[in-house]
């Protein structure tokens, strides 16, 4: 078997059109003229049998009925989803627990300073049935049901819900590394990057495919043009996801998610021909809510 991938959500948070912008772009989504998309969210597979999600997002239940390997059976109450993988606290990365809720004998891995932030959602959660809570840090990695061996990452240390720059002292946001036992394919999952950095490139140099934040198209975006200022890294620009991705050239590359205003949405060729001629080359390309394919 191999890594075997769906992206169930491809939208940053508040998913594409946000309910409280205007841009033209939402605008565009809401005409029709643009696809919607729903928030993040993205399950993998080793055998098509063990699922695991990586992050679980508001749109979870809607996102699980409408992705065919992912429904429940062959019991009344029986579910091919085994587990959640998180990659911080972000409200849009956790608020699909409480979905799950009931679901017995799941498994959550995060940063050990996520799981301290989930202490009550834990406690709530584990009253409808019990789940299993393990630190996606610990020595080794660890292996999934399914033949995948996972290993996390950290990528930043900037607290949920906080202002920009602001730092805590512990890693809030990882990547993770999936690996096929058998077949030795690789995909990394990093959707929330807080500065590129080398060890996130020597991350990406393991990777037959990346799923990477594609939130901001340029830094500009969040008032800052230096990721090393504490601002969040865009796609283009000197420091930008597409230059990172254009030291890989062997590599399967995936913009998620795109944030509501980012030009990767676009059907208007000048609007996307800087990620065309930049990106062409490195193969990054951007895809739709349901997309599946295998690493």
């Amino acid at each position: 078997m191999v890594v075997r991938v769906v992206l169930l959500g491809t939208a940053t948070g508040g998913g594409f059109p946000q309910w409280n912008c205007a841009c033209p772009l939402c605008h565009a989504a809401r005409d029709g003229e643009l696809p919607c998309r729903s928030q993040e969210c993205v399950a993998v597979s080793g055998n098509s049998r063990d699922w695991w999600l990586l992050n679980a997002s508001p749109d979870i239940r809607t996102q699980l009925a409408a992705a065919a390997p992912l429904r429940p059976g062959p019991g009344p109450r029986d579910t091919p989803v085994r587990g959640v993988l998180l990659t911080d606290a972000e409200a849009d990365h956790v608020t699909g627990l409480g979905v799950l809720r009931g679901a017995a004998e799941l498994k959550v891995y995060a940063a050990p300073p996520v799981l301290e932030a989930l202490a009550p959602l834990r406690a709530a959660l584990d009253r409808y049935a019990v789940w299993h809570w393990a630190d996606a840090l610990t020595e080794g990695g660890f292996v999934l049901s399914g033949g995948l061996v996972v290993t996390a990452h950290p990528v930043g240390d900037r607290m949920p819900g906080c202002p920009r720059g602001t730092r805590g002292s512990a890693p809030w946001a990882i990547a993770y590394r999936v690996e096929d036992l058998a077949t030795g394919g690789v995909l990394v999952y990093a959707p929330r990057v807080g500065v590129r950095s080398p060890s996130l490139d020597e991350l990406l140099l393991t990777a037959d495919c990346a799923l990477l934040d594609g939130t901001f198209y340029a830094a500009e975006e969040m008032g800052t043009a230096v990721p090393a200022a504490g601002g969040q890294p865009g796609v283009t620009g000197e420091h930008g996801s597409l230059v990172a991705l254009a030291r890989h050239p062997g590599q399967g590359r995936i913009h998620s998610p795109p944030g509501g205003t980012d030009p990767l949405r676009a059907p208007v060729p000048t609007a996307r021909r800087p990620v065309i001629v930049a990106g062409a080359g490195a193969g990054a390309e951007v895809l739709p809510d349901g997309a599946e394919f295998s690493v």
